[in-house]
């Protein structure tokens, strides 16, 4: 996002003091005192009577910071791939042979989650080629850690999908009693859910989608990955899909 005028202004300030200091320091070796005060007052004065160049300048600065930050991103995608795309305990939905892998972070609390639901499922609905790769990565609060546990423990009873969808449909606040009543509905076996909630698979998969958001600059969710591209919030169905077209295309 461009900086203005207003929001920039101590940056633009001390953008301004820098560009004195370091034109006072890259005259200093060939200039007199009194030649050097001159020039430093003129471009002083320049800046004074032209802000909008410093502002321009910092515009022009974070957007290559941006650029920076963004392929050290797309360095680390790569660098991780195979945690993101193949990590066993990872539940995988759509075609697991699909040419094609859509990977998202998540919490089940997380609004904007919610309204991507559909949106992820009629993209698998869609393409029969696309695979899905769901990070469990809960951020929103205790309740937010008991569900990833219960649905990631839910896949030993073959009912990840199911499971998933109800977490992620449900309104109103999420409670652990409301977790394992929607378990329940869907046809878990409550017990053994509880017990296999706390194994090391499970927490091992929790504490590696941590590491793995943090190593990607993934900080909120919804955030989804797909060939080296992080694409943070609810996109919508329309930009998955062309993100999708795009990854295949390459």
């Amino acid at each position: 996002m461009p900086i203005s005028p207003t929001s920039g202004l101590r940056s633009a300030i001390a953008a301004s003091c820098m560009v004195l200091a370091a034109t006072g320091s890259a005259l200093a070796l060939d200039l007199t005192t009194g030649d050097r005060e001159e020039i430093e007052q003129v471009v002083r004065q320049f800046l004074l009577d032209n802000p909008d160049v410093v502002v321009e300048a910092l515009n022009i600065y974070q957007s290559r910071q941006e650029a920076a930050e963004a392929e050290q991103q797309r360095a680390q995608v790569v660098a991780n791939r195979d945690d993101l795309l193949f990590r066993s305990t990872s539940p995988v939905l759509g075609n697991p042979d699909g040419d094609v892998t859509l990977v998202e972070f998540f919490d089940y609390q997380c609004g904007y989650c919610k309204r991507m639901l559909d949106n992820v499922f009629e993209a698998i609905d869609d393409d029969a080629n696309l695979r899905v790769v769901f990070k469990e990565f809960p951020i929103l609060g205790p309740s937010s850690m008991t569900a990833a546990q219960a649905a990631l423990a839910s896949q030993a009873q073959g009912l990840y999908t199911e499971f998933h969808y109800a977490l992620m449909d449900h309104r109103g606040q999420l409670t652990d009693d409301a977790i394992f009543a929607i378990a329940a509905e869907v046809g878990l076996d409550v017990d053994r859910l509880r017990a296999d909630m706390t194994s090391d698979a499970v927490m091992g998969e929790i504490r590696a989608n941590h590491a793995l958001a943090q190593t990607l600059g993934i900080n909120g969710t919804p955030a989804f990955v797909i060939g080296d591209e992080v694409v943070p919030g609810a996109v919508g169905l329309e930009v998955l899909e062309t993100m999708i077209t795009g990854a295949r295309g390459s």
